[in-house]
């Protein structure tokens, strides 16, 4: 994954103190909670899919706290550099990270990480899973995902994938697919998302494994076709896609996460009024209007949860990392 240069802090005022507080949590020493503005912390760049889920879930949050909460973009390699803030930050509820698959990830793809992604933090809720996309040209011979693993199986090493950087989500769910498809491709990294579709819409490369987020409108005009999404169910967003398994290609079930964390030691209290200010956020109808466009399936869930699903993508990816002889850095 490659070390993107550290972008100035740019901070979104997510919504005015409103009267409404969700319910009597107490921070450290006792005082009700919260008592000041909240930050979290979003190790990724604005724009993304992962800093607008923050920004919708941040603003409504701030609602029902009665404390505004800012958004601070902190993007880095692994996500290491907010989630070291994190894990640092004093355990009161008042500074929170944006976790990820990437924070799963990160794990096999460092020698040494500045903390424990699983010790250090206090979970909250998952916010929502979102699909990667098997992407081709308008233009391309391949109707169906069978017909590009069919030429794949036919002419080994010559399929080209592009994706986003190495060590990424994308470009680890592309290696996975190599495996459960049985086929040898040419996995090719772009700097990021707009270089993927450059090089997919000029034919420099076969297929893309992308997030819906920024393909959809793609699709929709025309400029691009999905021939499967990864996870194991449709996703709303292009209703018309087979998954993979549906697609033909057995046992292949991926999907991106993003969820809310606190740092370790944070009192239960607190975490519980997080919890349920994250529920009510997911399942507002303005969130869910404001990311179900872009492929979001908005799910909350419960810290114990959160905390299962961490170690079990930890596991997964560290095999897939193994698998794809990914030297960790």
């Amino acid at each position: 994954m490659p070390v993107e240069p550290l972008m100035s802090r740019r901070r979104c005022l997510a919504g005015a103190a409103a009267s409404m507080v969700a319910g009597p949590g107490r921070a450290e020493g006792g005082g009700r909670f919260p008592s000041r503005t909240i930050t979290l912390l979003v190790p990724f760049a604005p724009g993304g899919i992962a800093d607008l889920t923050a920004r919708a879930v941040a603003e409504h949050m701030a609602r029902t706290l009665g404390q505004a909460v800012v958004v601070d973009n902190r993007p880095s390699a692994g996500s290491i550099v907010a989630s070291q803030a994190v894990a640092g930050a004093p355990p009161d509820g008042h500074t929170l990270l944006l976790m990820s698959n990437a924070n799963a990830v990160s794990v096999g793809l460092f020698r040494k990480l500045p903390y424990d992604p699983v010790r250090d933090f206090a979970p909250v809720s998952t916010l929502g899973y979102f699909d990667i996309g098997i992407f081709v040209a308008a233009q391309s011979p391949f109707a169906t995902l069978q017909d590009a693993v069919a030429q794949a199986k036919a002419r080994p090493g010559r399929l080209n994938i592009g994706t986003i950087a190495p060590g990424s989500t994308q470009h680890l769910s592309a290696k996975l697919f190599e495996t459960v498809a049985g086929i040898d491709a040419l996995v090719v990294p772009y700097k990021g998302s707009p270089a993927v579709l450059t090089a997919l819409r000029s034919g420099e490369i076969d297929l893309a494994f992308e997030v819906l987020g920024p393909m959809v409108p793609q699709v929709k005009a025309g400029l691009v076709r999905a021939l499967a999404v990864s996870s194991g169910q449709r996703n709303p967003a292009l209703p018309e896609v087979p998954t993979v398994g549906q697609a033909g290609v057995a046992g292949y079930d991926v999907a991106s996460w993003n969820a809310i964390a606190a740092p370790a030691g944070t009192p239960p209290e607190v975490v519980a009024t997080l919890n349920k200010a994250v529920r009510e956020a997911v399942t507002s109808a303005a969130v869910q209007a404001r990311l179900g466009p872009l492929g979001m399936r908005l799910r909350p869930g419960s810290p114990a949860e959160l905390q299962a699903l961490l170690a079990q993508e930890i596991a997964r990816w560290g095999g897939v990392i193994r698998a794809a002889r990914i030297e960790p850095e």
